[in-house]
């Protein structure tokens, strides 16, 4: 647990730092409990643990501190349903909490949408993966790091 003024404690200092190191166009997977986040990782991208945490509470603290990329259409993105689950019109409810969380960080954007094999793809050349405890199918989110304008540098 992170013990300083006004940084949230769910954040490890490992995620911390990560944060930290990103650059604009950096992206950030918060994976659930299903995503094969290990054999991601093997392909390059940092494997962060955050085991027992749901994505709801990292994203709420996450977005405290990551700035969106405002220069893109969605800076966000989820993995979309299997046509089977689509089929049987299955119910995601946990990203309207993700879409709420980051509406109130400002974003204006809709969640994008992936596939499910372009979305392993497209985390094998994030920056970081977070894997978390979260229990909700369809849990898998993708960040994509934006700038701080100078005059908030200050």
């Amino acid at each position: 647990m992170v013990v300083l003024k006004g940084i949230p404690s769910v954040l490890s200092p490992e995620l911390l730092y990560a944060l930290a190191k990103m650059g604009h166009g950096d992206e950030l997977v918060l994976a659930d409990a299903n995503f094969p986040a290990s054999s991601i990782c093997a392909c390059g991208p940092k494997e962060i643990r955050a085991d027992g945490l749901g994505i709801s509470q990292l994203l709420e603290a996450i977005l405290k501190l990551l700035p969106l990329d405002t220069y893109v259409d969605r800076p966000a993105a989820v993995m979309d349903l299997v046509d089977s689950d689509k089929q049987r019109c299955l119910a995601v409810p946990v990203w309207d909490t993700y879409a709420q969380l980051l509406s109130r960080a400002g974003s204006q954007s809709s969640l994008e949408k992936m596939e499910r094999f372009n979305f392993y793809e497209r985390a094998k050349k994030a920056y970081a993966v977070v894997a978390t405890g979260e229990t909700a199918l369809y849990g898998n989110l993708i960040l994509k790091k934006g700038v701080i304008p100078a005059e908030m540098l200050q």
